[in-house]
């Protein structure tokens, strides 16, 4: 009995998931006449959070489509920017992406990071509880049922991330909103609220300050407050 076979096209976008041979052209894929596509497109690397458009015989088609013999796949990436529908858009990141957590939160942008590594269960766990894109490079996180959304970051450059994320979501920007070390939010604060946090120059050198409402950490023009004010500049040039 002849195997049912189909032939995927997978878009240049996506070429990096799928083995070497593959990644140029159409190539024949066995199927079992059972198997979703959804389930068929991930066999070959490519987790569904990277998938837009799903093409046979180009006629769009859900990832539970059943693919049937001698039908013609075009994998297709998610749009740019990319739609969440349901929920304020927020982010999840996994214990290898600290950088990218904390240039978020500088740009004001609402973003839970566990600096721990606590699993993959309870990360599609705490996404699914609070609604939150799970970014992440481990594409076997990015595969599990339990998450309410997921994106791959593409690149181990913390420029490219933000640039990267930035451009897909199209996040609101609010910077120095936000406490880079827990997410909280900022709030103006009195230097005699934080003095306890000041040594000796820098409470005679600054008088304007912010503190977390929820771990109460003082924020104020520092040492490194140039470089910051670069990575705002940046992002508010190009995506505000």
């Amino acid at each position: 009995m002849k195997t049912a076979e189909i032939h995927v096209e997978v878009a240049p976008e996506l070429a990096l998931f799928v083995p070497h041979a593959r990644r140029v052209g159409v190539h024949p894929l066995a199927v079992d006449g059972v198997s979703t596509l959804g389930h068929v497109i991930e066999s070959l690397g490519v987790p569904l959070t990277e998938v837009g458009t799903l093409l046979v015989d180009g006629r769009e088609v859900p990832v539970a489509h059943i693919p049937g013999d001698g039908e013609r796949v075009a994998v297709r990436p998610v749009s740019r920017p990319q739609p969440v529908p349901g929920a304020p858009l927020r982010f999840l990141l996994d214990v290898h992406l600290g950088t990218l957590a904390r240039r978020l939160r500088l740009l004001g942008v609402d973003t839970a990071y566990e600096s721990t590594d606590i699993g993959d269960p309870a990360l599609a766990a705490r996404s699914a509880a609070e609604k939150r894109v799970m970014l992440s490079r481990d594409r076997g996180l990015l595969r599990r049922r339990e998450l309410w959304a997921g994106a791959y970051v593409y690149s181990t450059s913390p420029d490219d991330q933000l640039r990267d994320v930035l451009a897909r979501f199209a996040p609101a920007l609010h910077p120095w909103s936000r406490c880079t070390a827990c997410n909280g939010v900022l709030r103006a604060a009195a230097k005699e609220e934080v003095a306890e946090q000041l040594k000796g120059g820098t409470q005679k050198s600054y008088d304007v300050f912010a503190r977390c409402e929820e771990c109460g950490r003082a924020y104020w023009k520092g040492a490194h407050h140039r470089q910051l004010e670069e990575i705002v500049a940046r992002a508010l040039a190009e995506f505000a």
